[in-house]
């Protein structure tokens, strides 16, 4: 035999903690509550419903911001990725037994050995050197330009090209070479 589940007004009739004239009442009390809302279009406002209404919105919210900024990390992780593939893939070989070539890191004078031609073109801004890690390398022009899109940190010298078709008609030095840098 199973046992009907009661609701609570006959709970508490059965167990004789309301008397059936208290319980009528207020079936009658609450028949007449909903019946003038219902005439009068008054609506009821559920705090809890509005308290998870509002939780919602703001976990989605937050949810948002969190997708967003994974998203930032990752795109940051990529331009990295691609950072690093150009360096590794367009880096030209140094020169151990070459000319000191002296640069500026972070207010910190850094030396790169490297061939005279590679010294010229860097100075001529032909190669630059960039970056990776704790180590300097030299790469062409084109491929800093590339690097300095997508991490400009990177790149550490980056010499404007030099232009070499200056009118130097009326100038009276024209014949004396200026030296681009002094070597000591």
């Amino acid at each position: 035999m199973s046992k009907q589940k009661l609701s609570l007004q006959e709970q508490l009739l059965k167990s004789g903690l309301v008397s059936s004239a208290h319980a009528k009442s207020a079936k009658s009390d609450k028949r007449k509550q909903t019946q003038h809302q219902r005439q009068n279009n008054v609506t009821v406002v559920d705090e809890a419903k509005e308290l998870v209404k509002k939780a919602q919105a703001e976990k989605v919210e937050r949810d948002r911001e969190l997708n967003q900024l994974i998203k930032q990390q990752e795109e940051q992780k990529h331009l990295i990725a691609q950072v690093k593939q150009l360096i590794e893939l367009n880096r030209l070989p140094k020169d151990a037994d070459g000319i000191a070539y002296h640069f500026n890191d972070k207010n910190k004078v850094k030396t790169l050995y490297v061939s005279e031609t590679m010294r010229d073109q860097i100075i001529r801004g032909k190669l630059a050197v960039v970056k990776w890690g704790a180590s300097y390398e030299v790469v062409s022009s084109e491929v800093a330009k590339k690097i300095s899109l997508r991490d400009a940190g990177s790149v550490i010298v980056h010499n404007e090209p030099i232009a070499s078709t200056i009118d130097n008609n009326d100038d009276p030095y024209a014949g004396y070479q200026i030296p681009d840098d002094l070597m000591w």
